[in-house]
């Protein structure tokens, strides 16, 4: 009985890749990349580690933010789009996948509070904003400048799901602009 113990932690041991799953594992360009990853639980592992692992969904880490205390955002490129994966901080698990429109300088991505026709949304919003006037998002003095959103989803905290908003009198301040692209 110690013979097969002995063996079995052994082949466990020298199997390294059996231990070092994450959460991509099993993902496949082409194929239900929100369905793949919900669900799951996000890998302690060094960003680079992973990254390597899987060079055929051309993964990159492109940041994260916390939420609240309990959940993050965290974005990742997976076969040449952008997805937000909610995570929740205390047992890693994937609570939900938002496939993210594409944005750019005119149409920069956005993350915190927004108003509706002047009242303030309590939960914290994800948006493509609309910035075909140019607005530099690093000018503090314009931090508080509202753009309409083009696209919007709220985050619930309560369920850890992305929540999609009507964008109808959505607007959210230039100062929540958090990607490069959404200014000089």
């Amino acid at each position: 009985m110690f013979k097969m113990l002995a063996v079995f932690v052994l082949t466990l041991i020298l199997s390294g890749e059996a231990w070092a799953l994450d959460e991509f594992e099993g993902v496949k360009c082409g194929s239900d990349i929100p369905r793949a990853l919900s669900g799951k639980r996000s890998s302690d592992e060094k960003v680079v580690v992973i990254e390597e692992r899987h060079k055929n969904l051309g993964l990159k880490d492109l940041g994260g933010s916390d939420v609240t205390d309990q959940l993050s955002s965290v974005s990742w490129r997976i076969c040449g789009s952008e997805f937000e994966l909610l995570v929740d901080n205390k047992s890693k698990q994937i609570r939900d996948v938002l496939q993210f429109p594409s944005h750019s300088k005119t149409s920069p991505m956005f993350i915190g509070q927004c108003k509706v026709d002047g009242r303030e949304i309590p939960e914290t919003v994800m948006a493509v904003l609309d910035n075909h006037s140019g607005l530099n998002a690093r000018d503090r003095a314009r931090a508080e400048v509202l753009l309409m959103a083009t696209a919007a989803w709220k985050i619930d905290e309560a369920h850890g799901r992305f929540v999609a908003l009507p964008v109808t009198g959505l607007g959210c301040p230039l100062g929540g602009i958090v990607t490069s692209d959404g200014g000089p």
